[in-house]
């Protein structure tokens, strides 16, 4: 599975994130839009060594060189932008990015790995933030093959089974993870219907 940090500081954060790792959790995206490069980099640079890999920047993507970080996500915005390119990496990475319509994930270049499709459900980090389409019904129209499609929104207990029934190779948890008061036992539970599902 994997986990998007919350956009704003929490208490003890980086203690949760080592644990999750520790728990088995697969991939970390830091997503934190407020973070200058120096914060970004004290922040990365608390986290275990051994979990390096398992890491997946947002911003600041000049830092994963230095961290040896070999994941890169681009946001909708980024990958429409057209100076900002994974051309421009002199070393090879590993590409995601996110969509928030079937067309514009079946138009996705195959060089990114998987893409992040958003709002499956109503938001529960984002008030008011939830799709006016059904997403399972537009998952029909998937075309591209090449790329995993991870679901993304509004993702918890009650419907992460539904999820990957629906076709979602996998999916991503922000809001059930750090809106919980015990975001480790959040993820174990989470985590297990997960795996009965995948396995």
């Amino acid at each position: 599975m994997i986990v998007i940090t919350n956009p704003s500081a929490i208490s003890g954060e980086i203690g949760i994130i080592d644990s999750l790792f520790e728990e088995g959790l697969s991939l970390l995206h830091i997503r934190k839009p407020e973070f200058s490069e120096v914060e970004m980099a004290h922040f990365i640079n608390h986290i275990k060594k051994e979990f390096r890999s398992n890491l997946v920047l947002h911003s600041h993507h000049q830092l994963a060189e230095d961290f040896g970080i070999n994941r890169i996500h681009f946001s909708e915005k980024d990958r429409k932008n057209s100076h900002v390119v994974p051309a421009r990496f002199s070393k090879p990475y590993r590409y995601s990015t996110s969509t928030h319509s079937i067309d514009d994930f079946n138009a996705l270049e195959s060089l990114f790995e998987y893409a992040f499709l958003s709002p499956v459900f109503k938001s529960i980090s984002k008030e008011e933030y939830y799709s006016e389409k059904d997403l399972f019904e537009a998952l029909k129209l998937r075309t591209n093959s090449k790329t995993k499609v991870i679901a993304l929104g509004g993702i918890d207990l009650k419907n992460i089974k539904k999820t990957l029934e629906n076709g979602f190779d996998n999916i991503a948890l922000l809001g059930s993870i750090w809106n919980s008061e015990n975001p480790i036992k959040q993820f174990k539970l989470c985590q297990k219907i997960a795996l009965s599902y995948l396995v």
